[in-house]
């Protein structure tokens, strides 16, 4: 028996080192077998920023890559960023499989850049209820109607300066109609409404929106929307793909752990505390050295919030002003100046903090309330509690061994280089280089382990 399974061993580890290394690649067939059969679905819910598109970009590479037959992107978005959204546009364009932009559940919306995100998809469909449109871009909150604008300039004085007064608003806004003409041509649909959507902020329910050639087709749920969508006929990258979508099993790939976190930290609100978090953690540890927790907590909320910073509209004049107000209200504490720095400090910090975020899409700006609950304890921490840790700083040691430099103590016997004194009625071993008398004053000069250097106290020392 042992010669037998001695004999058999190097087959044994054979199989199972060919079982090893063969397990990942039944896994990866497994799920190309799978990834030709079935669609995917992406979610664009909430405000669109850097989170959504790096959850949609992300994905849609990885699907592209499996050979997945559609992507399935519901969408239910009042808008968000002009950066984020054009990422998504840009990989719906460049996507080797069909795109299907589907507004849903009843009472969802494309709204502002979700309406651009679905005239991009290969197919644009919707559910009862529901509604898209409103694509004016968000910063321009006081746009004249064009025609009363052209009026304006008309029967304006040829100097006047209202022409240029309303450039910079045209200007986004013409580009902003261009893109989303471009849009609608490229996949053939209403490309007047398209620019009425911008210009005029106009809006439709699904039903008109099927109507106006604005949409594709409506649907009340994936199954109908799956049986209406088989053996049609889309463009993709210049080629013409039919559809087969009756029947097809939905893979929904929700956002990862990566996704949830970066749409924590991206969040204004949450950036905005992250910064003040680091910069009182900094200050604490500058004026207390070696606390060490304040500095580590700081550095790293100061790393995490400029990591959201780079990926959000900021207006480095808000950031500025705010670091000006920490820093006034920092030399407030040092230097009281009857509250002149200090209240000057509170302005430039609330007023950087109004414009840190330079956009007023919905869902990307930071919160008021934050804001004056903010800018109230930044007062009292820096002003308040600074102050009193540099006060308590300031006064004299009153325990330990460095208390003792300095203190006059008595001789308790007669010596020339060593000898005991009594200090604070303890008695210690001194050494001095001049010669002392018993019940003689000494002052305190140093000290090394438990061994006192004293000198004789001379009385005008007090001066």
């Amino acid at each position: 028996m042992s010669i037998i399974s001695i004999n058999r061993f190097p087959w044994f580890l054979l199989l199972l080192t060919a079982v090893v290394l063969l397990w990942p690649c039944r896994q990866v067939l497994a799920d190309k077998v799978k990834s030709t059969e079935h669609i995917v679905q992406l979610d664009i819910e909430g405000a669109i920023g850097p989170a959504t598109s790096d959850y949609l970009e992300r994905n849609m590479d990885r699907v592209s890559e499996t050979g997945a037959k559609m992507i399935l992107l519901r969408i239910d978005t009042p808008g968000g960023l002009d950066t984020s959204m054009r990422k998504i546009i840009k990989k719906i364009v460049a996507s080797p499989i069909p795109v299907i932009g589907y507004v849903a559940p009843d009472g969802a919306r494309a709204a502002s850049a979700g309406t651009y995100i679905l005239y991009a998809c290969h197919v644009a469909a919707m559910a009862p209820a529901t509604n898209l449109g409103a694509a004016t871009p968000i910063q321009i909150t006081d746009i004249t109607p064009l025609a009363d604008r052209k009026k304006d300039d008309e029967t304006a004085p040829s100097d006047s300066p209202k022409s240029s007064g309303h450039a910079m608003k045209d200007k986004i806004i013409n580009d902003a109609v261009a893109y989303i003409r471009g849009l609608a041509a490229m996949r053939g649909r209403n490309v007047e409404w398209a620019e009425k959507a911008v210009r005029e902020a106009a809006s439709l329910p699904a039903e008109e929106a099927l109507k106006l050639n604005v949409i594709d087709l409506i649907a009340a749920n994936n199954t109908e929307l799956f049986s209406k969508l088989d053996g049609r006929e889309v463009n993709v990258l210049g080629q013409k793909l039919t559809l087969q979508t009756q029947g097809a099993p939905i893979e929904h790939i929700a956002p990862d752990w990566r996704s949830e976190l970066l749409g924590v930290i991206a969040n204004p609100n949450i950036a905005y505390i992250l910064l003040l978090i680091g910069m009182y953690g900094l200050a604490m540890e500058f004026a207390h050295p070696g606390a060490i927790v304040p500095g580590t907590v700081g550095a790293i909320c100061l790393l995490l919030a400029m990591y959201s910073f780079q990926m959000l509209p900021i207006n480095y004049a808000g950031v500025a002003l705010i670091v000006l107000g920490v820093s006034l209200m920092i030399a407030e504490a040092f230097a009281p100046s009857f509250g002149i720095l200090g209240i000057g400090g509170i302005c430039a910090f609330v007023f950087g903090s109004i414009i840190l975020i330079d956009s007023d899409a919905p869902g990307f700006g930071i919160n008021k309330g934050l804001i004056g609950g903010f800018a109230l304890t930044s007062f009292a921490f820096f002003i308040l509690v600074l102050g009193m840790l540099l006060k308590i700083r300031r006064k004299p040691v009153v325990s330990g061994k460095e208390e003792l430099i300095g203190t006059i103590g008595e001789a308790m016997e007669d010596f020339n280089e060593t000898g005991r004194v009594r200090v604070h009625s303890e008695t210690w071993r001194a050494q001095t280089d001049c010669p002392l008398f018993r019940n003689d004053k000494v002052r305190i000069t140093g000290i090394t382990g438990l061994l006192l250097s004293v000198t004789p106290y001379q009385p005008e020392e007090k001066h």
